[in-house]
């Protein structure tokens, strides 16, 4: 992989993070079919919805989305993405959408949760089980996140597949374990292929753990230690295995740990302050306990992260010196009360 030393903007941006590996496109061409994406609207749908047309051009590539964001629409379309608005919590929507033997499940609800616990569990459990038996037929790669997992030791390599999601903080949480149950549920039910990738921390430069440490460094800001560890992995990658995935579903479907190696935030808070010329504000102690996850199962499938974590805090460092767009969605990775 040929790796830019930053990125000049957000077209450049877009363009590394949607560039597939060949084991993408080797992948692809072992699954059968066009691939629609679900939830196509959020951090990471455009550029995996701009990754997989790239990949696998002969493939017609959907993206289902409110499109509340003005442009994002007709970008995609630009780039060769068919765009169809939806609302994912109507049943007659859903009915109205194209059979596919290939889907993407990106929809999902975290920030906003405290106040709408509701709404969280509508999107987090009824949405899945509404997709899940409206396309019994298809692959389904369904996004799911490190958080279903209790706190494990810091001192471990963090949470493996057969840890059991029980009782993680916070309803955000416990929510993504019902979304996790109705994908089972329906793929017993049905013997749908799928994989629930449990996704900790990709990492773009708009956002992400680094770039909330980074834009924090800047404004002198105190870094809180509390949350001590996480896993981060740069989103290109994320997307690509994500993708990949496709090739590897199961059934019934089961879980996969999908992030790099555990970072320690306050080594990337003085790393980022060496970067940026500022002496980062640290505050707490770091608890013996984190949201961890052991990937070795994905890197046995994909191999390796290529992406570094020095290269990362490269270019976060870089674009947020030079005032680079911020999408302004903090991860709160620091939360340990599982409240966003």
């Amino acid at each position: 992989m040929s790796l830019p030393s930053c990125f000049e903007d957000v077209a450049r941006l877009e363009d590394v993070m949607s560039t597939p590996s060949p084991g993408l496109v080797a992948d692809l061409q072992r699954v059968a079919g066009d691939l629609m994406v679900l939830g196509v609207g959020g951090k990471m749908g455009p550029t995996l919805a701009r990754m997989a047309r790239r990949a696998a051009p002969g493939k017609r590539v959907i993206g289902v989305a409110r499109f509340s964001e003005p442009g994002l629409r007709e970008q995609l379309q630009a780039h060769g993405v068919e765009c169809i608005a939806a609302d994912l919590l109507s049943r007659e929507a859903l009915a109205r959408l194209p059979d596919v033997p290939n889907i993407v499940y990106m929809a999902g609800r975290k920030f906003g949760s405290t106040g709408s616990e509701w709404l969280t569990w509508a999107m987090n459990a009824h949405v899945p089980a509404l997709v899940a038996e409206r396309f019994p037929r298809s692959r389904i790669v369904a996004f799911s996140t490190a958080c279903v997992y209790p706190f494990v030791g810091v001192d471990t390599q963090g949470a493996k597949e057969d840890v059991p999601p029980t009782a993680p903080p916070g309803e955000y949480a416990n929510s993504c374990v019902a979304r996790e149950r109705m994908f089972e549920h329906f793929s017993h039910a049905y013997d749908t292929p799928g994989r629930l990738i449990r996704l900790s921390y990709a990492i773009d430069m708009r956002y992400g753990v680094l770039h909330d440490v980074a834009r924090k460094v800047i404004a002198r800001e105190p870094i809180d230690l509390a949350m001590g560890y996480a896993n981060v992995i740069w989103q290109g990658e994320a997307n690509d295995w994500t993708l990949r995935s496709l090739a590897h579903c199961t059934a019934p479907t089961s879980p996969l740990n999908l992030s790099g190696p555990k970072i320690r935030i306050r080594d990337v808070a003085v790393a980022l302050g060496q970067r940026l010329g500022i002496a980062p504000v640290l505050t707490g102690a770091e608890a013996p306990t984190a949201w961890l996850i052991d990937s070795s199962e994905a890197y046995r499938l994909f191999g390796p992260p290529q992406v570094t974590l020095d290269t990362m805090l490269d270019w976060t460092a870089d674009w947020v010196q030079r005032g680079g767009k911020s999408l302004g969605k903090p991860t709160h990775y620091e939360a340990r009360d599982g409240k966003y």
